[in-house]
């Protein structure tokens, strides 16, 4: 299958601001592009890309004084398939994790393990480690915490959500990842797109994703906390401990954002050309 997917988004920056964005699509889902993957500016600036720590693509700019408006729209090709589901897959002990896993077991800004270790052990130290144990945590988060995108903050932790029992999707994702990381099962935060394939059409606007990944028996598995079922058509933009290390947008200097549109849209297999994008100045 092939999925239509780009953002148009717009910043107001009060002066020349540096910025961080990661808008690309993760290296690892290259090869299924279809047509360019192109990020496009309203105004002239100088753009170059870098990886991360976390091998995510980022693009640093330096926005002039007013709206800067940053589009891209581009076709990939899927499975088609949904999230795989291994419920036989193991808990793998400590000592035999890869070294660069072992980050995945420490807190981090949002993911407050200190503050959820007792509570984690008391709720899911005798369900059977690995898959079982996983998906616990998940079928626990998804129905503590009630969605709502009203219910969205910037700054709040794992164990604010926790407490607050309200949130968006990184709220999900940064409970059951600090849940995880507490019962010592490396997790990482995922965000990207993720449409309606599949699913009933959801009417709110389209917006970007948080998911996250559990690593067991060698191999790195997708879990939602707020969907909580296998979904088609993810596309991975980046991972990293936290929302910290994925947001789409760092600047440095005022830019409140004046646009902001997602496009992920199943389309047909038959040759598409992608239209030309305009740009507004």
């Amino acid at each position: 299958m092939q999925i239509r997917a780009g953002y148009d988004i717009a910043f107001q920056c009060l002066q020349e601001t540096p910025m961080i964005l990661m808008l690309s699509i993760h290296p690892s889902r290259a090869k299924d592009l279809q047509s360019p993957h192109r990020i496009s500016f309203s105004q002239d600036v100088q753009a170059h890309d870098y990886l991360d720590m976390f091998g995510n693509t980022c693009t640093r700019i330096i926005a002039p004084p007013g709206v800067i408006e940053i589009k891209n729209e581009f076709l990939i090709s899927d499975s088609g398939l949904p999230d795989a589901v291994a419920p036989d897959a193991q808990q793998t002990p400590i000592a035999q994790l890869p070294d660069d896993v072992l980050v995945y077991l420490l807190g981090s800004r949002y993911c407050d393990t200190q503050k959820l270790s007792d509570l984690a052990w008391s709720m899911f130290g005798g369900v059977i480690g690995g898959w079982q144990r996983v998906q616990a945590i998940v079928d626990y988060v998804h129905h503590r915490i009630e969605f709502g995108y009203r219910h969205a903050r910037n700054d709040r932790t794992a164990f604010e959500g926790h407490d607050e029992r309200v949130g968006v999707c990184r709220d999900f994702a940064h409970l059951a990842v600090t849940l995880c990381r507490c019962m010592n099962i490396p997790a990482r935060y995922c965000t990207g797109y993720l449409g309606d394939i599949g699913v009933p059409i959801d009417p709110a606007p389209m917006d970007f994703s948080a998911w996250f990944e559990v690593y067991l028996d060698g191999h790195w598995y997708t879990f939602d906390a707020r969907h909580n079922h296998p979904r088609i058509g993810r596309i991975v933009m980046a991972r990293g401990r936290d929302a910290a290390d994925v947001a789409i947008s760092t600047a440095f200097g005022p830019a409140p954002l004046a646009k902001f549109q997602v496009i992920t849209d199943e389309v047909s297999d038959e040759p598409t050309a992608v239209a030309p994008i305009s740009m507004v100045a």
